[in-house]
């Protein structure tokens, strides 16, 4: 008989509509093609999982685990906090087992929490993430996210970039290679949404700030 704890906790997997997730970071799109978008996101905080697995998918499911343990109560304060949007996968190269990825699972916390997060009880091993406001270059993909698809994802952003303005902006401040957004759970099959991001250095575009669109 399956844990319904499990169960709970693969249902909840990036499910909006279910559990509740009506937040999420706040960005502005400043440059908008067919493929890509430029957002500038806003100051945030993100509660970190570093994982270090071959696979992403497992990295993945690895980390979200110990995240969700920490937004259930598993935090100095026994606070709950309400899922949030989207479960971001960083990619750090040759950083894991025979020179394979190593990974960092991030989930964005709440306004509330934002200046003081509920520590994570230490066995979970999660810290907290400052995200300082910058420049993320996106580009959306359906289906699933797995180990087969992510890099080539990640290519037709790199193609897309270098054949626009931010052509050779890809931040080398950046101690990660890219990151995989979800937003759906594993049991939605139609209408998926995911995404590729990559921070980009926009000084040279007046600190990202230039032809604003719209505000999210």
């Amino acid at each position: 008989m399956e844990n319904p704890r499990t169960v709970l906790l693969v249902l909840c997997f990036g499910f909006v509509g279910l559990c509740n997730a009506i937040e999420s970071p706040q960005y502005s799109v400043v440059h908008s093609e067919s493929d890509f978008e430029i957002r500038l996101y806003r100051n945030s905080t993100w509660m970190s999982a570093p994982v270090k697995d071959i696979s992403f998918e497992k990295a993945t499911r690895l980390g979200f685990h110990r995240l969700f343990q920490y937004i259930q109560g598993a935090n100095l304060n026994f606070s709950r906090i309400a899922m949030t949007a989207p479960v971001l996968t960083s990619i750090v190269p040759e950083a894991g087992p025979l020179h394979s990825s190593a990974y960092f699972v991030r989930l964005y916390l709440p306004v509330k929490f934002e200046d003081s997060p509920p520590l994570p009880l230490p066995e979970l091993s999660l810290k907290p993430y400052a995200w300082d406001s910058h420049c993320i270059a996106v580009r959306k993909f359906s289906g699933f996210a797995r180990d087969s698809n992510i890099v080539e994802e990640a290519e037709k952003l790199a193609i897309s970039l270098s054949r626009s303005p931010w052509a050779n902006s890809t931040s080398s401040e950046s101690s990660y290679a890219y990151s995989i957004a979800q937003y759906n759970s594993p049991f939605r099959f139609i209408g998926r949404v995911n995404e590729v991001w990559v921070d980009v250095n926009a000084s040279e575009f007046d600190g990202c700030k230039f032809s604003g669109v719209a505000t999210y």
